[in-house]
Order: C-alpha cells, then sequence, then structure tokens
C-alpha cells in the first residue's frame, strides 16, 4: 500500500538540499537515508535519499543526482510516497496510518450518526477529516484531542465532540446572531450616552 509521507518544498543552499513538508509520523523510518520513494508526479522518480538533516526546525533532504539547487528546484511540489505493508501499524497506539481512518463512521457520543470519513486533508498546522454525510454533502473534522475523542478501529469508528457550529451551521448563525444584537444593544447604550452628554453639556 502507499503512503504519501513528505512534500518536497523549496531548495535549500547551493547543493542539492531541498525543505520538505513531514507528512508521517515516522519521518526517521521513511525518510532516513537509503530510503528510495517513489513519487507524484511519477516522472520525478523514484528519489533515494542520501542525507537528511534538521535545519532550524525543518527537514532537509538530499536525493542521489540532485547536485544543485536548479536540480532541487525542480523537486518542489513533489509527493514523496512509501511502499507500507496495510498490515503495519504505527508504534504509538495512539497514531494511526491513513487508510486505517478512511471509512470509518463519525458519530457523537451519543451514537448520533454524523456521515463517514472519505479523504484526510493533511495540513501544516493540522489533519482534516473529511466527512461524507448521509445527504451527500461533506464537513471537515479537525483531528484533533478535543474534537475527536476515539478511535475504534474494530468499531470501525471515529467518536467526535464537535463544537457549536462545526455541524450543525445553524447554531453558528444563531450565535452570530446573538453577537450582532449584543452589538445592537451596546450601540442602542453607546447612543444614549451620547444624548445623555448632550444633555450634560447644555
Amino acid at each position: 500500500m502507499q503512503l504519501v509521507v513528505a512534500r518536497i518544498g523549496r531548495a535549500h543552499g547551493i547543493k542539492g538540499e531541498v525543505t520538505v513538508e513531514v507528512r508521517t509520523d515516522e519521518p526517521e523510518l521513511r525518510l532516513g537515508p537509503g530510503a528510495v520513494l517513489a513519487t507524484e508526479p511519477a516522472h520525478v522518480g523514484p528519489l533515494a535519499i542520501e542525507t537528511g538533516r534538521v535545519h532550524s526546525g525543518r527537514l532537509l533532504l538530499r536525493f542521489e543526482g540532485v547536485r544543485d539547487r536548479t536540480a532541487a528546484e525542480a523537486l518542489r511540489n513533489t509527493l514523496l510516497i512509501a511502499e507500507v505493508d496495510p498490515a503495519e501499524l504505527p508504534e504509538d497506539p495512539e497514531e494511526f496510518y491513513d487508510h486505517q481512518l478512511m471509512d470509518l463512521d463519525v458519530v457523537l457520543a451519543d451514537g448520533t450518526e454524523i456521515g463517514r470519513i472519505t479523504e484526510i486533508t493533511h495540513l501544516p498546522s493540522q489533519d482534516l477529516f473529511i466527512v461524507e454525510r448521509p445527504d451527500g454533502s461533506e464537513v471537515m473534522i479537525p483531528f484533533v484531542e478535543e474534537i475527536v475523542t476515539e478511535i475504534d478501529l474494530e468499531e470501525q469508528r471515529a467518536v467526535i465532540t464537535p463544537p457549536p457550529g462545526l455541524i450543525d451551521e445553524s447554531e453558528a448563525v444563531v450565535a452570530s446572531a446573538r453577537d450582532e444584537d449584543g452589538a445592537d444593544d451596546e450601540a442602542a447604550d453607546d447612543d444614549d450616552a451620547a444624548d445623555d452628554g448632550k444633555k450634560d453639556g447644555a
């Protein structure tokens, strides 16, 4: 099974190094020297990692055959793909591979069905579940502990505790309307205060 483990960023320096956006919880295993990775687009690879180091909090890689900045820059935005045994699990029981999470049912703590996970998007700040609802619409669920409270692979479900407005947009509208009403009240109070000020000054 193939998993995206990184995306190549900009060139670093003049000797062929590139920054990478890591998309795996096991970079030392997937992105270590000697690893050979498939790519997307496919014609760019496969790429063999020659060296790796961390600089200013960013992982820098150099690939075999890439010796200058021009060649490194040509790799920008390429996805690095590792071949993973579907039966293989992360060492940390709190971590999951994408293929383990795909198609899980998403439910509330009381069992209310929300939908199923159809896609997982990896962002720099967090991961997102793209959840297809029974009516065909989609909702994005941040994969953070405060919202996704349980992943049960045996039951094939993800339990969530969403904040108001994440699932039901009407809740967000109500909150917004309340804010607007409060703003109107404050504005009215300000007007009254201004009128009082005029009377006091007269």
